[in-house]
């Protein structure tokens, strides 16, 4: 089926209004209407986010992926990286997402990203590696030659308007969403030069009912004197939910200083005593009788039926204060935590929180060696707040603009202070910096400098995937050294996603399934770990699934839940005949999918396979085997 914009959405049209479609499968939108009058209110009024390529973004994102995943066997298989459920990936996000989808769809607690602001200074251009003509792009999204070239004019000479980054981000956001949880929330860092288009774009990917707030964070304070107008201060994250209705109550939890005032317990729980007095409450003014007959009155915190429920149940005392007078108190018991403020600013954290602050800083770098590496690193405690807020526990956190891998630091910071387990999955562009040094001047030109001789001294390849890579590694060693009883893994596993190469595809148009040893040099060129790394993915195990090795006389088959993997050539008859045997033995073995790389397999050991397993159908166990030959 061609691809088209809109194609998964029109798919979920056609699932649950199959009525609204023609005989040539157009969608009518006026049997939509007709059949939707007394539920929906359809108004042709209204308004919405249009931009240059709006359609062109929901093309790339209806697009699979011509990746695949190559796994960093080395690191993969050192002890502390070994069981990790942590991931990072190097490699573009929108190919990252769509691999992801497949394993990860509806699964992911908390996202956080940190795009490009596009500034004009932030190095922000969209380039994308989707080749169309103008005559295709005509075709596909049903505009004229002008509009075409326009298009395509912004996906290569890397332009940097508000256009390119709507057009960038769209894609990104639309997946994104597919793969929060029902009850999960992403968190976007912006400033003022996109936060009103990135608002309407949220709105429409994710529903403007579920945005949850647009959290203003102070960046620094002082300065400003050389700005043209104000001193800007602030920036912003914007928080929506998958779905508002199942999201449930943000708290973060209180630490162990304020919990401190709950000293008195009874059969319920612990409490304080509060005061009932308020500078300034919403409730209707009322009177209180004291023990003595006065009538007391004040700005009371409950109201009057409330205040008389809780006297009832023994909830509320009044006594007599040393200066004489009287003070109404109620018990105030241990909420689940703390309200997120919608100002995230130093003051609030340091009044009952940590000693630290929202505004970026180099300080959590510096500590790792690794200061000045990056211009703006948002905190560890930023992320760390964020991540108390929603993540749970047993949960996966995204970050697919990692950068400086804050957002992993602060997720196994938080697991070490929560004692939870969540784990991440990071995903970092290997952005060129040789390329980037050159077209690049003042203070951003000189961080890249840094970042490159960076590199050069822990013999890492000049881009920026590995900076994360590495402070990863240096933030697992100071967590291990300060935390030597956490019992929790701090280890990540490491995939590069590769493009096949212009050789390979050559290789690939030239296959001929009659010649023999043409199928392992294809094998090679893409590596055996590579292609069942992919597959697995592919298939809904995710990257830290367990591939098993299941031998079949001389030949090596690999298993991943309910598939078996044959991806060598030269399975001979007896290794044919051992798998038939072994599906039919006693034991609960039985894969109902196997599949084959094409390239390793002839007619003949096709024909066989296709003949033999179906018959287990047939047989003592009723196994339905399912066959898919991959190419």
């Amino acid at each position: 089926m061609e691809t088209k914009p809109n194609l998964k959405k029109l798919e979920a049209l056609k699932e649950y209004f199959a009525g609204c479609f023609t005989a040539e499968g157009a969608f009518d939108i006026e049997r939509f209407k007709d059949m939707m009058k007394d539920e929906v209110d359809i108004s042709n009024e209204g308004y919405s986010l249009d931009f240059l390529g709006k359609d062109y973004a929901n093309l790339i994102a209806s697009i699979d992926t011509t990746t695949v995943i190559e796994p960093d066997l080395e690191h993969n298989e050192k002890p502390e990286n070994r069981d990790s459920e942590n991931i990072y990936i190097s490699g573009d996000n929108l190919d990252a997402l769509k691999h992801l989808l497949k394993s990860y769809a509806g699964k992911i607690k908390c996202i956080y990203i940190d795009p490009p602001y596009n500034t004009g200074s932030d190095g922000f251009v969209y380039n994308d590696k989707f080749r169309f003509t103008p005559e295709e792009l005509e075709k596909k999204l049903s505009i004229d030659e002008d509009e075409a070239k326009r298009i395509l004019d912004l996906t290569s000479r890397g332009s940097s308007t508000h256009s390119a980054w709507l057009m960038f981000m769209s894609p990104r956001l639309q997946l994104a969403r597919e793969l929060l949880s029902k009850d999960g929330v992403i968190f976007i860092s912006i400033d003022d030069n996109e936060q009103a288009n990135l608002k309407l774009l949220c709105d429409y990917v994710f529903g403007e009912e579920n945005f949850l707030a647009n959290l203003t964070r102070r960046t620094k304070s002082g300065g400003g004197s050389a700005a043209d107008a104000f001193a800007v201060e602030n920036d912003y994250i914007l928080a929506y939910a998958r779905d508002a209705e199942q999201l449930g109550s943000l708290y973060i939890p209180y630490t162990e200083e304020y919990l401190k005032r709950y000293k008195e317990e009874d059969n319920i729980g612990k409490f304080f005593w509060d005061t009932m007095s308020r500078s300034c409450t919403g409730t209707k003014p009322y009177q209180i009788e004291a023990p003595d007959g006065t009538m007391l009155d004040g700005n009371w915190f409950k109201s009057e039926e409330t205040y008389l429920k809780d006297k009832a149940a023994g909830d509320t005392r009044i006594i007599k204060k040393t200066d004489g007078t009287w003070s109404v108190q109620f018990k105030q018991r241990i909420a689940e935590g703390k309200k997120l403020r919608s100002i995230l600013i130093e003051e609030y954290v340091r009044r009952d929180l940590l000693d630290n602050e929202f505004k970026s800083t180099q300080e959590d770098l510096e500590k790792l060696g690794m200061g000045g590496l990056f211009s703006n690193p948002k905190t560890v405690f930023l992320l760390n707040y964020l991540i108390q807020l929603i993540a749970g526990d047993n949960n996966y956190i995204l970050d697919f603009f990692s950068g400086s891998a804050t957002t992993a630091e602060a997720v196994l910071q938080s697991n070490i202070a929560s004692t939870k387990n969540n784990r991440f999955i990071m995903v970092q562009l290997p952005e060129d910096l040789d390329m980037s040094v050159k077209s690049s001047t003042g203070s951003i030109k000189a961080t890249l400098e840094r970042d490159i001789s960076f590199l050069d001294e822990n013999h890492y390849p000049h881009t920026l995937d590995f900076i994360g890579f590495e402070r990863l590694k240096r933030a697992a060693k100071q967590i291990t050294e300060k935390n030597p009883h956490f019992k929790g893994g701090i280890g990540f596993k490491h995939y590069t996603l590769q493009e096949v190469t212009e050789d390979v595809l050559d290789k690939l148009e030239k296959f001929d399934p009659r010649e023999s040893g043409f199928a392992n040099n294809i094998l090679e060129e893409f590596g055996r770990e590579t292609v069942l790394e992919t597959w697995k993915v592919r298939d809904g195990y995710g990257m830290n699934a367990k591939m098993d090795v299941v031998q079949l006389a001389d030949y090596t088959a690999y298993q991943c839940g309910d598939h078996l993997y044959l991806t060598d050539e030269g399975m001979s008859d007896e290794a044919i005949t051992a798998l038939v045997d072994k599906y039919g033995d006693q034991s609960d073995w039985g894969p109902h999918y196997v599949v084959l790389f094409g390239y390793s397999f002839n007619f003949g050991a096709t024909d066989a396979l296709k003949k033999n397993l179906p018959l287990l159908n047939e047989g003592e166990k009723q196994i339905k085997i399912n066959i898919d030959i991959r190419y």
